[in-house]
Parts: structure tokens; sequence; C-alpha cells
């Protein structure tokens, strides 16, 4: 499985970003798609995820009503709608997979890694 994703970049306080996650391979192994990020000299953390089945979303505290995440499953792409952006939410962004077994939270758990996005928030 490869995961390419997109859309970071700079953005103001308060502003709106949009990633993208197309996955291209075995979807057994996207049953489970999300999304983690990594700010400087802190651990990497869990965002949100999604179940492709049942179309279950999990957020973190830090994002629940700020973040969206959503899929197209036709294309095996996840997204991640990030409004009301604070600079707390600086850091690289790294989209995930996983088959429908472990943890959903927890990053050892996931199999499949995209290259990371950066995403900047000015204040």
């Amino acid at each position: 499985v490869q995961l390419q994703a997109s859309g970071g970049g700079l953005v103001q306080a308060g502003g709106s970003l949009r990633l993208s996650c197309a996955a291209s391979g075995r979807t057994f192994s996207t049953y489970v798609m999300g999304w983690f990020r990594q700010a400087p000299g802190k651990e990497r953390e869990f965002v949100a995820t999604s179940i492709r089945s049942v179309g279950s979303t999990y957020y973190s505290d830090s994002v629940k009503g700020r973040f969206t995440i959503s899929r197209d499953n036709a294309k095996n792409t996840v997204y991640l709608q990030m409004n009301s952006l604070n600079p707390e939410d600086t850091a690289v962004y790294y989209c995930a997979s996983k088959g429908y077994n472990g943890n959903l939270y927890s990053m050892n758990a996931y199999d499949y890694w995209g290259q990371g996005t950066q995403v900047t928030v000015s204040s």
C-alpha cells in the first residue's frame, strides 16, 4: 500500500486547510485510514481516523469540533478538513492506514504511512 498525502501549507490563525491522502494497493489494508501529526520536539500524536465499512469517525479532543475527516471509498482517499486553525496545530501531518485489527488511536497499530505534509499556522 502506498499513501500519498497533499494539501499542507501556510495559513493564518483562524483559517482553513484541506488535506488529502490517496491510497493505492490492497483495500483491506485501508479499512481504517487516519491522520497523525508531529510538531517539532514532540511525539507523533493521533488526530482523527475513519473506518471504511461503517463510516465511523474518531477525533482527538484537541481537534474535535474543528477538524472533519471524510473518505471517498471509490477513490480510496481520505480527507481532513481543518477549520479554525491555531498555531498549536502547526505540525507535519501524516496519513496512515491499517486493517480492522488493533487500536485506532495508537500509531504503532498502523501499518502504512504517507510521507507527511507540513501545516504551518501563523499567529
